[in-house]
């Protein structure tokens, strides 16, 4: 290859970025080389945009291995970093504790977070929505056994018979001989005597996270900062009414498509389906 005069255009270009010639020629033919990768990155690139950022690497190499993808969990990061996909950044809010209104029950749950079984310990809680000068409150019960919501209620008033409708809907999906315990925050609503008269009268124990303590209730936090992360904050929404369309489409993402690596890279409701096929 002959050499560059000194008055050429590329050699003084590549004198001032200080760059030898070898390796300008060195990364030109790179350049030209075939991305092998390149069908990995248009999967990887619709696997984010159909969950809407929500997935990060971890998650978006689980959803490729379901179709067929054999790359490792560094390589989807590193090929994610190329493409500059960043997923959602959590942001987390725990509300603090606001008074006593009846009777607290003991905290029963003591943080053990794992169940063995469906229906062995639920976790609820009330959380707060403002859009438009507007507020929606959400009450969930979690299950700890699989991270299923087994039954939600939304009202715009944080009213009792929100938690009371929550608990009916909960109540409904048990089997015979189910008898969870049902662990929450001190709110108002879970130390009010007609809500711990249903939960006796269906045999059901109650369990309460210590005073001002958030920790106790963390699964039922992080669902929330899931939430709000992946729902809330992924668009813009013009009212309550259009926010409560939202949150019922994305519990039942989350029940039925969203992946945990915790649960071997099933939903929620697969998960629970698996185990009860092999019982």
């Amino acid at each position: 290859m002959n050499e560059l005069r000194p008055q050429h255009p590329l050699a003084r270009l590549l004198k001032a970025a200080e760059l030898a010639r070898s390796t300008f020629y060195w990364q030109l033919a790179c350049a030209k080389k075939p991305d092998k990768y390149a069908d990995d990155k248009h999967q990887i690139l619709a696997l984010f945009h159909k969950h809407k950022g929500r997935y990060g690497y971890r998650r978006i190499t689980l959803a490729g291995r379901r179709q067929g993808s054999s790359l490792n969990h560094k390589t989807v990061q590193r090929l994610m970093q190329q493409l500059d996909l960043t997923a959602c950044i959590r942001r987390k809010k725990y509300n603090s504790y606001k008074g006593r209104y009846g009777k607290a029950a003991g905290n029963v749950l003591n943080r053990q977070f794992s169940a063995d079984k469906p229906n062995q310990k639920w976790v609820t809680d009330v959380t707060e929505f403002k859009i438009a000068g507007e507020k929606l409150y959400l009450s969930p019960v979690l299950d700890l056994y699989n991270g299923e919501i087994v039954a939600y209620q939304m009202e715009h008033r944080p009213v009792l018979s929100m938690v009371d409708d929550m608990l009916s809907k909960a109540l409904s999906v048990l089997s015979e001989g189910e008898y969870p315990l049902v662990h929450s925050d001190q709110g108002w609503q879970y130390q009010m005597a007609h809500y711990q008269k249903r939960l006796r009268e269906a045999g059901l124990k109650q369990s309460m996270s210590r005073k001002g303590t958030c920790y106790d209730n963390a699964v039922i936090e992080s669902f929330f900062g899931t939430l709000k992360t992946e729902c809330l904050y992924l668009e813009e929404y013009r009212s309550i009414s259009e926010l409560r369309d939202a949150i019922d489409e994305y519990i039942y993402y989350y029940n039925h498509e969203r992946i945990k690596q915790k649960l071997k890279g099933l939903s929620p409701v697969e998960y629970r389906t698996q185990a009860q096929i092999a019982a």
